[in-house]
């Protein structure tokens, strides 16, 4: 029979409100009870890490009045004696959208209709619609309690609930999952701030890039400072107003995946703002950057299933690196727990929330220690979000949150039974059910059967077995301490009935009486014999025992990435042809030592200790080919503002893009990975060196200038697309673009340098202007200190551009593509403008009609330093070859020729005194070929960069084979999961997109 007392805590525990709200009317007879209960003889888990056996836990009107061994029960509470059971604090999730109403899709802007360049809202807010800092989610949020259950079951008391919409997305609210009034479900109306890399409903053309979303937090970073210096408004931005509002609370950053952590990291570092950023369950694969960052985060659960490979052709669709992450995610958490990084757990990503414990359970098997697990539910979301004195842990004052369970609650075999929220009870398994699980000799008459029971109390599961393949069904069911049970003999015999018994649980044995399959009755009995077999267990509250064996984590997670990531050598490399690109031409069996990452010796035998030595006998030696219009390495490339120049690819390099590597294969050491050509003004370039396996930042070509991306001709006017309505849509409205631009940068330096030169006391008094991250780089450009690579064809918008750049006194750095570019090489050279052109590429659009194979040599000879460029991932890995049609068309010197991929475009990234020869003091990039390089046979056997050998012919060979063996490997495994009962997905292949000139592709955050 149940206890006396548990019934009596259910009538009293679910009536009336658990305090009353006395602002609201009571349409019943009031209720002043005290809700004041006491778990006595438990096992009270009062933290993560602090144990209480033998405890006493006291609540009253939701809270804890105390909890420790000992404790004398005061009179007028409720008893309830617990029998050695376990009581954790329940779990919180601070990273859900619980009650919050769905987002409404701005208006106008969408697939196939007209652009929206300015804001549809209503109001007095940003003039940006993905900037929402003003929503409050407390105002909005609404109790659903059959959402609320689904985290009920799965032991969670608290979470912390948000829209995820926008950039900036307004302020969360901490709530119980009580089924309440949102008024007394609320703990906190306001507790964080939240942000992405999602724009989410906006549909405004800008921002649609991840350097866009980058830019446009910036800027609102520094209008919000400027709005706030203001004694007195000018205007209203409720927006700002809420941004500014909001800085002191928890940050919180949806990143989603590795990269983007380390890319909101750096935005935070700018303006002194440390997230707590919500990831993508993939940290290990950049686990010393990710711990760089000194981020919390806030982990998914949503461990990616198998693929079905049992097809061959199947399988090879499948990357190496989505087989390796499904290896390896389910021990993301115990990487980030090795490392030292704080986490709390999400429910958040899953597609089932069933799947939560199972996938936990999973992360403990991997490795992850349940301390570390139960302190990610409890102490650290609640550290994090400020509210540590309220939920999480269970002391004396706070909400009396907490879960019963049968025991360690990580195990495979526990039961959670109550999950008490706010003081008030919710049932989810019957605490009192008894335990049936074992195995039973059923005796039925004159027939005997093993029966085995297995399952949760008050859940059991029952089965006959017949041998040690074939078992029976058996339906049983409980009440209280009635049993139930029916099956079938013989499954085979299709005519056969039913066996129908019913009776009643003494100790560990039932007995009863029944009805055969032909009517009879009998009476029958099941006596206990022995516990079920042992299916393994996990070890302690240290995690497993033994964690399963794994891949290794490679740099970057793609294929031919390294286990290690490639180290600088001290290398000689001796009698080699060498191709300087100086007045000193091409030695002949000459010895080049890298020392440091810079070449130190160039001559006839030499030695050097220690140094590594590379037979380069029969061999060519040249500096690493240089690309000076490239594309590939970026999570995006085009925004949508008639002026990008606030964007910047540096956020978004994007270290792997298996682009590199085989760009490495062509010789390639270093590139400009140019903004696309979708607006007259783009945006800022990003130089790196290609070193594969670095992280994003450490590509970058430490202190080289900076450049910026112009635009002419049909891409920016865009009159060819019926639903563009931005401005300019003519040539004529290109060339005032840039008039408009840069007059209005001289305008905004003006307004800068009077207030600038105001006293302390004026400047008190003045409206300090604001800062504007376009009008700070077009300055930049008025002032030599950043310099444009402008997208040309046509000659008399080459012309145009020229006179407007002397119009404000400044000089084109580059003109690429400028396949019309032989008909103004006089003027080009004049202005001092270089030249970085396709070698034969024309007639793919109508502005390039005019193109001819001679263009490079015309050029070069009017005195225009001219390189080729590639625009193109496969056309860069054959950049040399692209040198060479200048002696084919051009008749051009060969080693004139190999100029324009090496010294030509360093000289025009202004890294020629740093790279693009090979002279002593030059940075170590230098490419070994088995030929003449301007030979259609020659192929880059090594590709060195800084003095690290990033591209190794022979190491690649193996690395197919080692690739070939992991691929194996890992579809095997699959296989065997599968084969396992384990789900599966669908093989596919994944699609990374090949940027191009004039690709916009609004990015979404992943």
């Amino acid at each position: 029979m149940k206890k006396l007392t548990l019934l009596l805590l259910y009538l009293v525990g679910m009536s009336g409100l658990l305090q009353a709200q006395e602002t609201f009317p009571v349409n019943d007879v009031q209720d002043v009870r005290s809700k004041a209960y006491a778990f006595t003889n438990a096992t009270v888990f009062t933290s993560s890490d602090t144990k209480v056996e033998g405890a006493t836990l006291l609540i009253r009107n939701g809270k804890i009045e105390g909890v420790g061994k000992g404790l004398s029960v005061p009179q007028g509470y409720t008893t309830v004696d617990l029998g050695g059971k376990f009581i954790y604090p329940s779990f919180i999730d601070m990273y859900t959208n619980y009650g919050m109403p769905e987002a409404e899709r701005s208006r106008g802007g969408g697939f196939g209709g007209a652009e929206q360049i300015q804001s549809n809202t209503a109001g007095a807010y940003n003039g940006n619609e993905a900037i929402k800092s003003e929503f409050n989610a407390a105002e909005v949020f609404t109790v659903n309690d059959r959402d609320a259950k689904g985290w009920r079951d799965l032991g969670f008391g608290s979470v912390l609930s948000f829209r995820s919409d926008g950039l900036a997305r307004g302020t969360s609210t901490l709530v119980t999952l009580a089924d309440n009034t949102p008024n007394q479900v609320v703990l906190d109306p306001k507790t964080a701030a939240h942000y992405s890399f999602n724009k989410g409903s906006s549909r405004q053309n800008y921002p649609s890039s991840a350097m866009g979303y980058i830019s446009l937090l910036k800027q609102t970073y520094l209008d919000a400072e400027w709005y706030g210096s203001f004694a007195v408004q000018p205007f209203t931005d409720l927006s700002l107003q809420a941004w500014n509002n909001t800085q002191s609370m928890p940050q919180i950053f949806e990143a989603n995946n590795w990269v983007n952590i380390l890319r909101a990291d750096k935005l935070g570092d700018e303006f002194g703002v440390q997230y707590i950023m919500r990831s993508g369950g993939d940290s290990y694969q950049r686990l010393d950057e990710v711990k760089a960052t000194g981020a919390s985060l806030i982990v998914p659960l949503n461990f990616p299933d198998a693929y079905n490979v049992d097809d061959p052709i199947d399988a090879y669709k499948v990357s190496l690196e989505n087989m390796k992450h499904w290896e390896l995610a389910p021990a993301n958490l115990s990487y980030l727990e090795k490392a030292g990084i704080d986490f709390a757990l999400t429910v958040d990503g899953l597609s089932k929330k069933s799947d939560f414990w199972s996938n936990l359970r999973k992360a403990i098997d991997y490795g992850l220690s349940e301390d570390a697990a139960l302190k990610a539910l409890t102490e650290v979301p609640a550290k994090l979000m400020g509210v540590a004195d309220m939920v999480g842990s269970l002391k004396e004052g706070m909400v009396a949150n907490f879960i019963i369970t049968s025991g360690n609650v990580f195990d495979e075999d526990a039961t959670i039974y109550e999950n008490w929220i706010q003081g008030k009870p919710y049932k989810l398994n019957d605490m009192v059910a008894p335990d049936l699980s074992g195995q039973y000799v059923l005796a039925l008459g004159g027939d005997s059967y093993d029966l085995e029971i297995s399952g949760k109390p008050g859940r059991p599961q029952a089965k006959i077995v017949v041998n040690d393949t074939t078992d029976v069904k058996v339906n049983l069911s409980l009440d209280e301490e009635m049993v139930s049970l029916s099956f079938n003999p013989d499954p085979k015999d299709k005519e056969g009935g039913m066996i129908s018994l019913s009776g009643w649980i003494q100790d560990k044995s039932l007995a009863g009486t029944g009805q055969m399959s032909n009517g009879a009755w009998v009476d029958w009995s099941a006596n206990y014999a022995d516990p079920l077999e042992a299916k393994g267990e996990r070890g302690g509250r240290g995690g497993s025992d033994k964690a399963p064996e794994l891949g290794e984590v490679i740099y970057p997670f793609v294929a031919y990435g390294n286990k290690e990531v490639p180290q600088q050598e001290n290398i000689l490399i001796k009698n080699a042809t060498v191709w300087t690109m100086e007045e000193a031409g091409m030695l002949e069996n000459t010895d080049v030592l890298l020392e440091n990452g810079k070449i130190t010796q160039i001559g006839k035998n030499l030695a050097a200790r220690g140094a590594r030595v590379i037979d380069g006998t029969g061999k060519h030696l040249s500096p690493g080919i240089i690309d000076e219009h490239s594309h590939i390495g970026a999570s995006s490339i085009n925004d949508r503002a008639t002026n990008s120049s606030m964007v910047r690819i540096g956020d978004v390099v994007d270290s792997e893009d298996q682009e590199i590597y085989r760009a490495l294969s062509g010789g390639v050491t270093a590139i400009q990975i140019l903004h696309g050509s979708a607006n007259p003004i783009g945006g800022q370039s990003a130089l790196i060196k290609l070193r594969w396996g670095h992280a994003p930042e450490s590509m970058k070509i430490d202190n080289a200038d900076g450049f910026i991306k112009f635009a002419l001709g049909e891409n920016v006017k865009r009159s060819r697309s019926d639903n563009s309505i931005r401005y300019p849509q003519t040539r004529m409205g290109v060339e005032q673009v840039y008039v408009d631009a840069f007059q209005s940068a001289r305008d905004y330096e003006k307004k800068w340098k009077t207030y600038n030169a105001l006293s302390a006391s004026a400047k008190a008094k003045a409206e300090k202007p604001r800062k504007d991250l376009a009008m700070e780089t077009m300055l930049e450009i008025l002032n030599k200190e950043r310099f444009i690579t402008c997208h040309s064809y046509v000659q008399s918008e080459i012309n145009m551009l020229m006179k407007v750049a002397e119009q404000f006194d400044f000089r084109i750095n580059t003109f690429t593509h400028i396949l019309e570019g032989y008909k103004v090489a006089d003027k080009m050279a004049e202005h001092g403008v270089g030249a970085s052109t396709f070698s034969d590429w024309w007639a793919y659009k109508w502005e390039v009609r005019y193109a001819i194979p001679y263009n490079s040599t015309i050029m070069m000879r009017e005195g225009v330093v001219t390189a080729v460029n590639s625009d193109n991932a496969s056309l860069m890995r054959r950049l040399n070859q692209e040198a060479a049609k200048a002696v084919k068309y051009g008749d051009l010197d060969p080693y004139e020729a190999f100029k324009m991929a090496t010294i030509n475009p360093a000289t025009l990234l202004h890294l020629d005194d740093r790279m693009g020869s090979i002279k002593v003091g030059k940075d170590a990039d230098v490419v070994l070929w088995s030929d003449n390089p301007l030979s259609i046979y020659a192929q880059a056997e090594k590709t060195i960069v800084d003095g690290t050998v990033f591209y190794d012919m022979e190491k690649d060979q193996e690395m197919k084979k080692e690739i070939r063996e992991e691929r194996a490997r890992l579809v095997q495994k699959m296989r065997d999961a599968k084969s396992k009962g384990g789900s599966t997905r669908p093989a596919r292949a994944t699609y990374r997109h090949h940027w191009e000139c004039d690709d916009v592709h609004v990015y979404e955050g992943n």
